[in-house]
């Protein structure tokens, strides 16, 4: 069976980009990720009229199925998660040419079956499809794979481009990092490799570049010489509920700090690129990882979640969750305090946070500018610092916290809040991973990271990870369900707060 033809019927009145064939070819279709984000991912750009009319599904996992049993579960899994009620013409026009190849992935005969099946569905005298392998897969998994596409050939096609998409995490350590990328460079060239951190494909976050380069009111105050302070924070009121194998050989660190928001962090301090093409891009987020020195034992601290409530019921502890091992030191809560040394940010301090069982769900990037001179206003409660924020999660939108007159008689200065909220235009807004998986098949890496930023990350990181390793003292503990431990505040600057989660 070849391709399908996709028609879209769904949405007539856009135009399909042009895309040349491709065929999608996803390891680990039946994990938790594939089945809450990819595949609904997909169904929503076939509905979009955005994937290739020439467009074909293979997927692989280690379960036995037949194609027609993939293709239903399939369906189940996006009637159950896509964004919007499906359109049961477009599934099925989506899912008719799906194919299923059972095995594990470190089975070298999986990639002998991946292999005939490719060439049933690209048949000769066309013009060969892209090829793009997506790795939703264990990190254990990824080496083997590399390894099974490369042993038969399946990493290069003449009149065609072949791409593989790696998920997050990317190694544990900077070691493993550097060994990851090594392996991955033994087979693909670094222009066929997409490292997706899906918080680059949120709007929020695309959105810091067209804010501070497009617009002459940020560009003139964003350096040290009018912004005081930065802090970043992702706070989740979950705890790690089934996640307990993967979350105690990750921590909060590892999970979070390492990728994404240090990843926040570069869109915030990057120097304006020469042009908006993705190597330009990454060039200046490496120069401000660079710039970047590991904090020491006074700007980072870990804590983990003590029994609490949440949303009026009672909670466990983190040492409580199912499977998490009584002697465990894995840290849910961590803080760093980092400065950039680069002429722009020098003596700006930056707050990155993390933690399970927080307050309320939140990510959010808070710019605080240094306060005008008071003449005559120091005493008045609303005449604080201004502040830019930018709210990536679960709300995405842009507020700019200012000091304005009060309505009446006398000089009264109050609060106001200038905002935009994108959930305004969510009914067109396409999610990350569908901006990143149509990103991946355009070929545009520019929301995707080298192998040199990556090591970067890991460089800030590792060394507070080691010393974190040695350390034997009693983890500071917070209740579940409030702003997170009260050692964090000892991160902070004279006169800096926390913002409330």
């Amino acid at each position: 069976m070849s391709a399908v033809e996709l028609t879209s019927p769904r949405a007539p009145e856009r135009p399909r980009r042009q895309l040349p064939p491709s065929t999608f070819v996803l390891f680990g279709a039946t994990g938790d990720l594939a089945v809450r984000k990819l595949l609904p991912a997909l169904y929503n750009l076939a509905c979009d009229g955005a994937l290739p009319q020439r467009f074909a599904l293979v997927a692989n996992s280690r379960r036995p199925m037949e194609d027609e049993a993939f293709r239903a579960l399939a369906a189940d899994a996006i009637r159950r998660h896509s964004r919007r009620a499906p359109d049961e013409a477009v599934l099925a026009e989506m899912l008719a040419g799906a194919r299923y190849v059972a095995g594990p992935c470190d089975d070298p005969d999986l990639y002998r079956r991946v292999s005939q099946v490719l060439a049933q569905l690209e048949p000769a005298g066309e013009r060969p499809p892209d090829r793009a392998f997506y790795l939703s897969t264990a990190p254990k998994l990824l080496r083997p794979i590399v390894d099974g596409l490369g042993a038969h050939e399946l990493h290069e096609r003449e009149g065609a481009e072949v791409r593989i998409v790696v998920e997050k995490p990317f190694g544990t350590t900077f070691d493993e990092a550097r060994a990851l990328n090594a392996g991955l460079l033994s087979v693909f060239e670094e222009r066929q490799i997409f490292r997706i951190d899906h918080y680059l494909g949120k709007e929020t976050v695309q959105n810091i570049l067209a804010l501070r380069f497009a617009n002459a009111l940020f560009e003139p105050i964003w350096s040290r010489n009018a912004i005081a302070s930065v802090q970043i924070t992702a706070a989740e009121q979950l705890g790690i509920g089934s996640r307990a194998g993967y979350y105690d050989h990750a921590g909060a660190l590892r999970d979070l700090v390492q990728n994404h928001l240090l990843q926040l962090l570069c869109m915030i301090c990057m120097e304006p690129p020469v042009e908006l093409s993705a190597n330009a891009i990454r060039d200046e987020k490496v120069k401000v990882l660079k710039a970047i020195k590991p904090p020491g034992p006074r700007a980072s601290i870990r804590a983990r979640y003590a029994d609490g409530v949440v949303q009026s019921q009672h909670v466990p502890g983190y040492l409580g969750e199912p499977n998490v091992p009584a002697d465990s030191r894995t840290e849910t809560y961590a803080a760093l305090r980092l400065t950039v040394d680069s002429w722009r940010w020098a003596g700006v301090p930056f707050y990155l946070r993390t933690g399970k069982r927080l307050a309320r769900k939140k990510t959010e990037i808070a710019v605080t500018l240094r306060p005008a001179p008071d003449l005559g206003f120091r005493n008045e409660a609303g005449a604080g610092a201004n502040q830019l924020v930018l709210a990536v999660q679960p709300n995405e939108g842009i507020a700019l916290e200012l000091a304005a007159k009060a309505p009446g008689a006398g000089m009264r200065i109050e609060p106001v809040t200038l905002s935009h909220d994108y959930e305004e235009g969510a009914a067109h807004r396409r999610e990350a991973y569908e901006r990143l998986i149509l990103d991946a098949l355009r070929g545009d890496a520019t929301l995707f990271t080298r192998a040199d930023e990556v090591e970067a990350q890991w460089r800030v990181c590792d060394p507070v990870l080691q010393r974190w390793q040695t350390d034997r003292s009693p983890l500071p503990q917070y209740p579940a369900g409030s702003q997170g431990p009260m050692q964090a505040a000892a991160l902070l600057a004279r006169g800096d707060t926390w913002r409330a989660i």
